[in-house]
């Protein structure tokens, strides 16, 4: 019998508001998914986005440069809401002090 279950599956969806766009993430953002998080945050004709990472499972490097490439799309209009796991990600790699990650 496993407790554990299958691990989150991965999705990504967008909300527009005005010219806000919101990116909800869940599951894990590896090498196979961090294009598809970056293509749906820039589907939409946004000015501001907020990528919110809160259910994100796993984060790798792949996703490191997935949001990198975000920041530099999004400059001064990128807010990304992290998980534990992601802030912690980003920590390591010497991002945790960028004016886009919240601070919450």
């Amino acid at each position: 019998m496993d407790l554990g279950g299958a691990p989150p599956v991965f999705s990504a969806c967008a909300e527009l508001a005005g010219d806000h766009a919101r990116v909800t993430v869940t599951g894990e953002v590896d090498m196979a998914t961090a294009d598809t998080m970056v293509q749906t945050a820039l589907r939409e004709p946004a000015r501001q986005l907020t990528l919110d990472l809160r259910a994100v499972t796993f984060f790798d490097s792949a996703a490191i440069h997935a949001v990198v490439q975000l920041a530099q799309r999004f400059p001064g209009a990128l807010t990304v809401l992290p998980s534990r796991q992601v802030r912690r990600v980003l920590e390591i790699s010497g991002l945790g002090e960028q004016g886009w990650l919240d601070p919450a």
